[in-house]
């Protein structure tokens, strides 16, 4: 089971911990978004100092419905308390938790300031 909360502007997030290369944990804050197909978004600079694997580019579509080309790299998140291979995109925003990494899983959130949320596998 994984824990977060809604926030006052309207955010659920939740902590998650990307593994580098070098075994080295980072822990960091991501937003739930659900119009995000894919698994993982993370600045470039943290994507650096986990030293991951750049895989290739693809284009994505942007919420305001522009196009843009990213960098995807394949990288390892504890989901859940179980290490996940998941594929990041680089994206200078905070990062996101899409739907491919919340795929097989139910969450429920209090859609209020300072809500829970709650993320369950099926």
């Amino acid at each position: 089971m994984i824990t977060g909360i809604v926030t006052a502007s309207r955010e659920a997030v939740i902590r998650l911990k990307a593994r580098g290369v070098n075994g080295q944990d980072i822990d960091f804050r991501a937003i739930l978004d659900t119009g995000f197909t894919g698994f993982l978004t993370l600045p470039p600079a943290l994507i650096s100092s986990l030293g991951l694997t750049r895989i290739g580019d693809q284009s994505v579509i942007l919420g305001d419905g522009s196009v843009q080309l990213v960098s995807v790299y394949s990288g390892i998140v504890e989901w859940d308390g179980q290490d996940r291979l998941a594929e990041i995109d680089a994206a200078d925003t905070d990062p996101l938790i899409g739907m491919s990494l919340l795929y097989g899983f139910k969450m429920t959130m209090e859609t209020v300031d300072g809500g829970s949320v709650l993320i369950e596998r099926l």
